[in-house]
């Protein structure tokens, strides 16, 4: 019982702590991708503390899990988890993280058909407005120009992805800015940042009120776009995208005054015209390797009776 409380309270103070921690950091928007990995690290390390804390509780409740659990260790092992007390209060504890689990796999299961949903209205009106040409395959990955007055481009993911860019995306993009921003959309694509939205769209729906799940779709939806900017950066500059991003967006009142749909557009321009230098390799590499042992914590708690009686 002492086990699945600790995991509790370990999952309950990475949710509160994390966030904070995360959020006052001066190095998120200077390496994004480092900081997508730390994100999806701290929110496996809290639905992993619940889980385990689920599976000592109802190892503790009922002989059956325990058996099936705990079937291959000594009897010291099994001993030093004191499994056999405050059974109404584990049970308690088993059913509830169980809901959870269970609520989890609801909403993942229902932002993954809407999803799906979504996919095939916008294929079904993306191949209205451009049929496809005599002799070419409907599943082909292309590029697909459409006639619009409006300046847009968009990654449509899927089994068949495709890149759509419309016909006055392509009047006002001049020369490398449109390959740029071309190569914004492919590095969502290639990254498939679209399931991090969708994993981190359906815990802070089904969860509202955890806001470890609230800030972990906030930071992805934010992320995501700072990394396919670094991804276009790279290829064709900074100025490149960042008049790419102007001449896209001009017309609909995102860089005027006042509060427009789309705030966080003039944040990702001034930051790529301010062009502040990358983290050192050594840095990256600490940070990398200090998110990825956020989720070994839990694991660690969970076998600290075993690892006593067998030490």
């Amino acid at each position: 019982m002492l086990v699945s409380l600790a995991l509790l309270a370990l999952g309950v103070l990475t949710a509160v702590v994390a966030p904070r921690l995360l959020s006052r950091s001066d190095w998120a928007e200077r390496e994004p991708v480092v900081a997508l990995w730390m994100w999806q690290c701290v929110v496996a390390a809290v639905l992993l503390s619940f889980a385990l804390s689920m599976t000592f509780s109802a190892a503790a409740a009922w002989q059956v899990v325990r058996g099936q659990i705990f079937a291959p260790a000594p009897r010291g092992v099994i001993e030093a988890y004191e499994l056999g007390t405050h059974r109404p209060w584990s049970a308690a504890l088993a059913v509830v993280l169980a809901c959870g689990g269970l609520w989890t796999a609801a909403m993942l299961t229902r932002e993954i058909r809407r999803a799906r949903a979504r996919r095939r209205k916008r294929r079904g009106e993306l191949l209205a407005r451009s049929p496809l040409l005599p002799g070419e395959k409907p599943d082909g990955e292309r590029l697909v120009v459409l006639e619009a007055e409006r300046p847009d481009a968009w990654w449509l993911p899927g089994t068949a992805p495709r890149l759509v860019v419309t016909t006055a995306a392509l009047r006002r993009l001049k020369g490398r800015q449109l390959d740029a921003l071309l190569a914004h959309e492919q590095g969502h694509a290639r990254a498939r940042h679209d399931w991090l939205l969708h994993c981190s769209g359906a815990l802070a729906g089904g969860f509202p009120g955890i806001r470890v799940f609230a800030a972990f779709r906030g930071e992805m939806h934010r992320l995501v776009e700072l990394a396919a900017d670094d991804v276009a950066s790279r290829r064709f500059g900074r100025l490149t995208i960042a008049l790419a991003l102007v001449e896209l967006n001009e017309e609909r009142g995102v860089f005027g005054p006042g509060q427009a749909p789309d705030a966080d557009l003039p944040q990702r321009v001034n930051r790529l015209l301010a062009a502040a230098p990358r983290l050192t390799a050594g840095r990256r590499l600490r940070l990398t390797a200090a998110a990825a042992l956020v989720p070994v914590v839990p694991v660690l708690v969970a076998f600290v009776p075993a690892l006593r009686v067998l030490g």
